[in-house]
């Protein structure tokens, strides 16, 4: 890509993503507060006064006011503004990856959705039932929108749409396979159902073959996480760890280097060139 176009169109695609960070974090405070994510506008939760324009600048709001509220002086987390860089962030990857394509608008949703679900499953333990079943629906959208834009006329649409239900279907019953042999082995329940219907979500997006690899990746970032968690604390750990934000890591590993794992895992293990 001519660097004339790339290097405006990445800032422009930074501030975007910088945006909707910034929206990810009304939804992560409002979503399971109840609250509406739309009315009232953005306001200090302690004093209430609205915010001018300038205060919701993603980023650099939060470093004119110095991390505080200008009215009431209330320190304003810096969670904000590293969820409007990290948005950013993850825009600029997704654009660099996929460049001007369908898979880089699909891809920005993808990775909202996954950040926001990480972010309310570490706050609340919980995956709101409202982003997982509308990630679902964006996922199979997505996936007719490739097909139809694959070159393969109804063929390819139908291939997409049943690769998306496939994916949905093979999540959400392997979770809850998971699920439930944890609950026999252990006596007590090991996953909460949020995290089926999050499987559900990625397979609609990623196609069950991608989905198994974000589910193996999440497995195995949730065990090296627990157990040097259980190292640190030299204890056995008994409180519960969410499992979403691993799921969402290993659901955008799949996204970025799927492809290249599966091909050299295929190479290695068959033969397939």
């Amino acid at each position: 890509m001519d660097i004339l176009i790339f290097a405006p169109a990445s800032l422009i695609v930074f501030v975007l993503g910088a945006a909707i960070g910034s929206f990810i974090n009304v939804v992560v405070y409002r979503l399971p507060a109840g609250l509406s994510l739309l009315w009232p506008p953005s306001r200090c939760p302690k004093c209430l006064n609205r915010l001018k324009p300038y205060d919701n600048v993603p980023v650099f709001g939060w470093l004119w006011l110095r991390g505080r509220c200008r009215y009431c002086q209330t320190k304003i987390s810096r969670r904000y503004p590293v969820v409007e860089a990290l948005t950013g962030i993850l825009f600029l990857i997704v654009f660099w990856a996929f460049q001007f394509s369908i898979f880089t608008v699909g891809y920005w949703v993808f990775c909202s959705w996954l950040l926001a679900l990480s972010l309310i499953d570490l706050d609340t333990m919980t995956l709101p039932n409202p982003l997982t079943k509308s990630g679902l629906v964006m996922g199979i959208i997505f996936q007719m929108a490739v097909g139809w834009l694959s070159g393969n006329g109804s063929v390819g649409f139908a291939h997409y749409l049943m690769s998306g239900i496939f994916g949905a279907v093979v999540g959400l019953w392997l979770f809850d396979i998971i699920a439930l042999i944890g609950s026999l082995a252990f006596g007590k329940a090991v996953m909460g159902g949020g995290d089926a219907k999050l499987a559900a979500m990625m397979g609609s997006w990623l196609g069950w073959q991608y989905l198994l690899l974000a589910a193996f990746i999440a497995c195995l970032l949730g065990v090296v996480a627990g157990g040097g968690a259980m190292i640190l604390s030299q204890q056995t750990i008994s409180k519960k760890m969410p499992f979403g934000p691993f799921l969402a890591l290993g659901a955008m590993s799949a996204v970025f280097y799927g492809e290249g794992i599966i091909s050299s895992y295929l190479r290695l293990f068959f033969h397939v060139s």
